[in-house]
């Protein structure tokens, strides 16, 4: 059973700078977006620490110092900025006013083990303070796409209605137009008769060879491993440029199969990695059970290899179609006007015409990697119980 750490009070020296920090951080964009962010950082770290130590010293019941703190940044916020600003000022004091109690009662040790340092915690919580940082570093545009994909406007910024949250701010005609637009359609019909074929060809070529790798007798492994994986580090420009040159010898540039064969050297590094981490955990006694009652290399991979290295497979299949869907640099290269891609129709909308319906388009690309990646996450799992490495 394990052993947590007692919790304790600390001192004011500790949570107030604490409080500071964060409030520091929280006053960098509230005085960016007001036109000085030099005096937000310095406001912010000396509300915060001052509204701290008031909830701590002066205040004796924590859950209505907390409901307090989260009333006046609710007003503070409303009065700056409106509705937005009030929902700012609301998710504000409900952390900080968490935040000030979860340092200043000792609970933040509450599930560490009691032998840890001071450095040993101080680097526990940095990590995910900074893991934390770069989810939001990464999120953060796509917060920011999704909803402007919603504006009534053709513009690409929150209008006033929008900022006001008024119904007439907001419409689904970006979606609309991308829906019914010929040039959309066909870019998405383009985009969902490339990848398929694009994705089976990689998969089929990149399970094959993980599973050559996979064997121990097969000379120069890394050197063929480090070829194959190749067009994943390469950059994407330098991999465009030699397949253009390297097609245009054999005449597909601007063909269907040309553009095919593309995204499948691209997707087949992905494949090659998840079905090769698969393998690790494969138990290879099965295949040598197998032979020795009489089944065939064909028969043994389909109905003894295959179904326990399934998940992998699907998995690599899933990352070599987001990366044939998604893709824009190549196709610039071997395609044609006649086989423009949903990315090649975004590139040109940014380019040429500045279309919000790109914003649609962004937002309905989100929602399917989403998806995707969910359905990876959940095969991952699955393959961990098939191989006995999760309890659950």
């Amino acid at each position: 059973m394990a052993t947590f750490t007692i919790v304790s009070r600390t001192p004011v020296t500790f949570y107030a700078p604490v409080c500071a920090a964060f409030g520091a951080f929280a006053g960098l964009f509230v005085g960016t977006a007001q036109g000085s962010g030099l005096l937000g950082v310095i406001g912010g770290a000396v509300l915060m620490a001052l509204a701290a130590i008031v909830m701590t010293r002066m205040m004796s019941n924590e859950k209505a110092a907390r409901w307090g703190l989260v009333v006046v940044l609710l007003v503070a916020g409303y009065l700056m900025g409106g509705i937005p600003g009030g929902l700012i000022g609301l998710l504000f004091g409900w952390f900080f006013g968490w935040l000030t109690f979860w340092t200043f009662e000792g609970r933040y040790r509450a599930k560490l083990p009691p032998y840890l340092t001071s450095g040993q915690v101080l680097w526990h919580f940095t990590f995910r303070v900074i893991a934390g940082a770069i989810l939001v570093f990464l999120i953060t545009p796509i917060l920011v796409v999704m909803p402007l994909s919603f504006n009534a406007e053709d513009f690409f910024t929150f209008t006033s209605k929008m900022l006001a949250f008024d119904p007439e701010g907001y419409s689904l005609k970006h979606y609309r137009d991308f829906l019914t637009n010929t040039e959309w359609t066909s870019a998405v019909k383009n985009s969902l008769t490339i990848a398929p074929v694009a994705t089976l060809i990689s998969v089929s070529l990149g399970t094959l060879a993980a599973i050559g790798l996979s064997q121990s007798h097969v000379p120069g492994k890394q050197a063929i491993m480090a070829i194959l994986i190749s067009p994943m580090i390469v950059p994407l420009i330098i991999s465009a440029t030699g397949m253009y040159f390297f097609y245009s010898k054999i005449g597909i540039v601007g063909t269907y199969w040309g553009v095919v064969l593309a995204h499948a050297v691209l997707g087949i590094p992905f494949v090659i990695i998840t079905v090769t981490a698969t393998l690790v955990g494969f138990d290879k006694s099965l295949v040598r059970a197998a032979a020795n009652m009489g089944a065939n290399p064909v028969t043994t991979f389909f109905r003894v290899q295959m179904p326990l290295i399934l998940p992998g497979v699907i998995s690599g299949g899933l990352f070599a179609f987001i990366t044939s869907f998604d893709e824009v640099v190549v196709v610039l290269f071997i395609g044609s006007a006649e086989l423009q891609t949903l990315p090649w129709q975004m590139f040109t909308g940014l380019r040429e015409q500045i279309s919000p319906t790109i914003l649609a388009a962004a937002t309905i690309l989100v929602g399917i990697s989403i998806l995707l990646l969910a359905l990876v996450e959940a095969l991952r799992r699955r393959s961990e119980r098939l191989r006995g490495m999760s309890p659950s």
